[in-house]
């Protein structure tokens, strides 16, 4: 079996070991570093898995994760880069941090390392996250193929070419984000309109995850969806026409652009 290193046991760490484990993974092939004693022990305790330091859990691994903030990544890979990592083991280093190009790591690690870089999202904790994975110079579809296997455990997985992360980033690893604004909204809409605000959380709340459902299963664009709902002189053609007049179309253009602008600024901050 495949070891597997999770550095860092935040969120998204967590998220990854346990959807591994759910999937089948033996807990002594899964080892977690995290820096802080308390949440170390947390997820020991949780999971069953052993949790150590960074280089500590690296030795030996087959794939070492770097689950953290992107601000860390630099103190992380100095850990790392201390390591005899042209060992017998091949090992394969997967980044889920936000922002930093492969060409980051694979300047810290022995020539020719394999890195492949991931854009996770935060629905991964209720295991229906959307991860797009792209290659670094040097990995391999084997590798590729090894990470996807990785990630399905949290949702789904599709493959992009590096130069499309930030893109991704501004649709999928935002996206959570620009969906519960829209709940907010029509949450408080509903409240204003003189709804209490649990029947409201419940009736935005399912409506989402209904569309949602549709949209993935019917087959049809989301354009068709939303037209077979609009009868022309209706109420949702009345909604749907002051959604328009307010710029909605504009606004989330403009947001995705922005979002995207500063995955690739904090891609090409110097190291």
């Amino acid at each position: 079996m495949t070891r597997i290193a999770v550095i860092g046991g935040g969120r998204i760490g967590e998220a990854l070991i346990s959807g591994l484990l759910k999937a089948g993974r033996a807990p002594k092939d899964l080892v977690v570093a995290e820096q802080y004693a308390p949440r170390a022990e947390e997820l020991s305790g949780q999971f069953g898995i052993r949790a150590t330091t960074i280089v500590d859990a690296a030795e030996g691994a087959h794939v070492i994760v770097v689950a953290v903030k992107p601000a860390d990544v630099d103190s992380v890979m100095t850990e790392l880069a201390s390591m005899d990592l042209d060992g017998e083991v091949e090992q394969l280093v997967v980044t889920l941090a936000a922002g930093l190009p492969t060409a980051r790591y694979e300047a810290k690690l022995p020539a020719g390392f394999p890195v492949v870089r991931v854009m996770p999202n935060t629905p991964m904790l209720v295991g229906e996250g959307v991860s797009a994975i792209a290659a670094g110079r040097y990995a391999t579809a084997e590798h590729m193929q090894t990470v996807r296997e990785i990630l399905e455990s949290v949702g789904k997985v599709v493959t992009v070419a590096e130069s499309q992360i930030d893109a991704v980033t501004a649709v999928s690893g935002s996206g959570p984000a620009y969906l519960f604004l829209v709940a907010e909204a029509m949450i408080e809409a509903g409240v204003g309109l003189g709804l209490t605000r649990a029947t409201t959380t419940e009736l935005v709340v399912q409506t989402m995850l209904g569309a949602a459902a549709m949209l993935d299963s019917s087959g049809e664009s989301a354009h068709d969806l939303r037209a077979a709902v609009t009868s022309p002189g209706g109420t949702t053609a009345a909604a749907v026409r002051e959604l328009e007049r307010g710029g909605l179309r504009t606004a989330f253009y403009e947001a995705l652009v922005a979002a995207k602008s500063r995955s690739a600024a904090l891609g090409a901050s110097p190291e």
